[in-house]
């Protein structure tokens, strides 16, 4: 079958040859008729034609590039959070409505079809989201990209909430396979862990052997992602790990069959499971093998591709850039060394140079106790010849730091890669990288003043931000295709390939008909997403009320903590006075926590107690509720968030890179509340101060808060009676928790002295903040013009958050790239 646009054909032509595609798959693929299909087998057939037109032109794309010499990035990332790819491939494929009404016309809903689909367990925030966004641009833009990650059997968990607290399941996304994943076992290669290493000086040079080492197979899996209109799919290739010899027929034969898989189960842990827990050294070591196993795969494959096409490895850096996504992946860098010195037979002068000219490096962390580091001894351990490697730089770059700053020893100690023990693979990101990017202009300046100061000094040409972005194919023609149809209405469709042509919604700012028709969407968007949670959760919620949402990764710097303490502030307001005015209000919360992580786990359980408090109290019915939406992931999120009306975006100043639910948020027509932190700066300067909430202190008054040490969270608590009153029934037993399982823990961080200083994070500092602006966006929901208004024009400035926009920032300042088939705008 062909798509719509080079067919000719009429839409009633177009959707009976989808309907006899989907039929000659039942028989061929699955061998069922479609009388006896059942929905997964439905699944299967449709997702085969579908995968059929993203395979045509994956391949025509591969010969295209190797024909033209085109540059291919490699973008390496521990996280891709795919979310379902059947519907985005129609939409990005321009088939979705022939398919929907061909399926109907068999007798099958789409979406229920869809639902057979597994999230892909590739991901588990923000960092696997944008991942997963730059592969849908890069295609787009036509641009070559291989995706780099591990084929994790085990997705990160699926979040069950009972008795109010997270426990984790098992999320075995693969349990039915994968369907849109092409096994590729010619390109395995080999990846070795421990052993030792012998160096010897020949008239050739040095000749380095490692022996007594385990060996690893790495299988790759490849997975095309298709961009809107695209000829050229992004490829994702996913690693698994397999033993060298996965059944030991000795111990077998014997009978002792646990030891015969030993070996491979043992081997196998390293794709099994998403960020294993890291708090023992198990968990960490086996992290470090992970890490490693999928950039020494990504590496070698790379090389081999290379020398497949293109011949001499000098001429690598011309063909390949490499983009390494936050720390995680950083040991590709030493692996491409050693690839070039002990495999190439290349000198250190040459291999360190192509590796110097090749790797870019996005931070993604602000906070420097939680950039990555490693005990060197383990390091030395499990990669030996790595460790040597590693050593090299560390002390070609420490010959440059004295250089820069001689007899500097404090600043030598906390720019070197290597020190009292630990190995700092962001130090060794800077040292190698060409350029290092934030994910915000604020981020940017961040890092460049205060978490890499020293490095910026030394390297002022490597710093820069490129604001992250968020691709409209999903987040908005998928998530919320009765929006998207109204924008169509006006100024076309073209928006979904070119972001710049989002600027003639601009002209639509204050017509009435468009507000009014995203309200509508919107309404109908929340009577949805209530039946849905009916259905999901059994929870009953009205959708004339605001839905008020926080959606994001729990961690105490994105202050889940304030939003509940502001509901219960809420509560007792209503309690003394019931003729206060209070929006009626849903109060959404979705988020998983680590599971190693004690104080996220206690804000869960804290949401969820403070929701059975309020649903007990008859006399806030209808006026307050709290729902905490279980196993959050993309495509609950693609139901929730054009549903949402006030996007809560509560981090501390100066602590979030950029975000990027924020930019979701505000594509479907949410209205911001939140500080001036990451691309939230950039939201404000686009939609204006007065379509947009902002409280709490700035990251200058944080900072010299810090510095001076006079931040007294506990006078706030004495001074304020209401707010003592909040926060005592933290641990007063009026929630309804088990005895002696109040929130000891939350109230003491907040308040005491203890490990860190008390509230840590400003939670008491912005609270009133917070509070007097909440009041603000209260009363402007009560101007039901004015908050239309707002919506709208929250969607029509939020084309610059594309991540189309990013992706070409990103090739223009650092990559280089340039689209196979080059996009034409009109007048060019």
């Amino acid at each position: 079958m062909t798509e719509q646009a080079n067919t000719g054909l009429t839409k009633e032509q177009i959707k009976e040859q989808v309907k006899e595609e989907i039929v000659k798959k039942l028989r061929r693929s699955v061998g069922v008729t479609l009388d006896e299909a059942t929905m997964e087998n439905v699944y299967t057939a449709v997702s085969r034609t579908v995968r059929d037109l993203v395979m045509d032109r994956w391949a025509d794309a591969g010969e295209e590039v190797h024909r033209r010499g085109a540059k291919r990035l490699y973008y390496l990332s521990a996280e891709f959070l795919m979310g379902r790819a059947l519907t985005n491939n129609m939409i990005n494929l321009d088939v979705y409505d022939a398919y929907k009404d061909a399926l109907c016309e068999l007798g099958f809903d789409l979406g229920e079809i869809e639902e057979q689909e597994s999230d892909a367990g590739l991901g588990n925030g923000g960092l696997g989201r944008l991942a997963a966004c730059f592969l849908d641009s890069l295609s787009t833009l036509e641009m070559p990209v291989t995706g780099c990650c591990i084929r994790y059997e085990h997705g990160l968990f699926r979040q069950r909430i009972v008795d109010g607290e997270q426990e984790e399941a098992d999320d075995n996304w693969l349990e039915n396979g994968n369907i849109w994943e092409i096994a590729r076992p010619d390109d395995r290669v080999e990846v070795r862990y421990g052993g030792h290493i012998e160096e010897v000086w020949t008239e050739g040079g040095l000749k380095v052997s490692h022996d007594g080492y385990t060996s690893v197979h790495a299988y790759p899996y490849d997975m095309p992602v298709i961009g809107y209109d695209s000829k050229m799919p992004a490829t994702l290739r996913m690693w698994e790990a397999r033993a060298k010899t996965e059944l030991d027929m000795t111990y077998f034969n014997k009978g002792d069959y646990a030891r015969a898989v030993e070996e491979s189960a043992l081997v196998e842990s390293i794709s099994q499971v998403l960020y294993p827990e890291d708090n023992h050294e198990q968990g960490r070591m086996l992290r470090l093998k992970q890490f490693y196993f999928f950039t020494s795969a990504s590496m070698q494959f790379l090389v081999k591709r290379h020398k497949q096409h293109h011949g001499s490895i000098h001429t690598l850096p011309d063909y390949y850039t490499i983009q390494i996504n936050d720390t995680h992946p950083t040991l590709a860098i030493p692996e491409l060394i050693r690839i070039l010195l002990d495999d190439e037979g290349l000198s250190w002068e040459e291999a360190r140079d192509i590796a110097f000219r090749m790797f870019n490096y996005t931070n993604h962390t602000i906070m420097r106790e939680a950039l990555e580091r490693w005990n060197e001894n383990m390091l030395k351990q499990l990669l030996p010849r790595i460790h040597k490697i590693i050593e090299a730089i560390d002390m070609e770059f420490r010959a440059s730091i004295w250089q820069r700053w001689p007899g500097d020893l404090h600043k030598m100690d906390e720019m070197s890669i290597i020190y009292g023990g630990e190995v700092r693979m962001a130090n060794l990101c800077i040292a190698v990288c060409g350029k290092v990017n934030g994910v915000s202009q604020l981020h940017a300046n961040i890092i460049k003043a205060q978490t890499f100061r020293d490095f910026y000094v030394l390297f002022p040409d490597k710093f820069l931000g490129v604001t992250n972005g968020i691709t409209t194919r999903r987040w908005l023609a998928k998530a919320n295709p009765a929006l998207t149809a109204e924008i169509e209405s006006r100024i076309g469709r073209g928006f979904l390939k070119d972001y710049q042509e989002f600027e003639k919604l601009r002209g639509w700012l204050d017509d009435p008909d468009f507000c009014k028709a995203a309200e509508r969407v919107k309404r109908e968007n929340k009577e949805k997403f209530a039946a849905y949670i009916l259905r999901k959760q059994g929870t009953v919620i009205d959708p004339s009320t605001m839905f008020d949402v926080q959606a994001k990764r729990l961690h105490e710097y994105k202050r889940q903590l304030l939003k509940i303490l502001h509901i219960i502030c809420l509560y007792y307001r209503l309690k003394v006075d019931p003729s206060v005015h209070i929006v009626p209000t849903t109060f959404f919360f979705a988020a998983k926590a680590a599971p190693g992580y004690h104080m996220a786990k206690e804000v869960i359980r804290l949401i969820n107690a403070v929701a059975a408090f309020i649903d007990e109290d008859p006399a806030v019915r209808g006026i307050l509720k709290v729902v905490f939406i279980e196993d959050y992931n993309v495509s609950v999120a693609e139901r929730l968030i054009p549903a949402t009306d006030v996007s809560e975006q509560l981090s501390t100043a100066g602590l979030e890179a950029s975000g990027t639910g924020n930019m979701k948020f505000m594509m479907n027509g949410a209205v911001t509340i939140g500080t001036m932190d990451g691309a939230n700066i950039e939201i404000y300067e686009s939609v204006g101060k007065e379509d947009i909430f902002i409280f709490g202190a700035l990251v200058e008054e944080l900072d010299m808060l810090n510095k001076l040490g006079t931040y007294s969270p506990r006078s706030l608590y004495e001074s304020n009676p209401e707010l003592k009153h909040v926060l005592d029934t933290l641990v007063s037993g009026a929630l309804p928790v088990p005895e002696g399982r109040q929130f000891y823990d939350l109230y003491n961080a907040l308040l005491n002295e203890g490990p860190s200083r008390p509230d840590k994070y400003f939670v008491l500092h912005d609270f009133a903040s917070y509070d007097e602006v909440f009041s603000k966006l209260m009363a402007a929901w009560k101007d039901r013009e004015r908050w239309d208004r707002m919506s709208a024009r929250n969607t029509i400035c939020s084309g610059m958050f594309s991540s189309d926009r990013t992706i070409r920032e990103y090739s223009e300042n650092i990559w280089g790239l340039k689209g196979v088939w080059p996009m034409q705008r009109d007048g060019e």
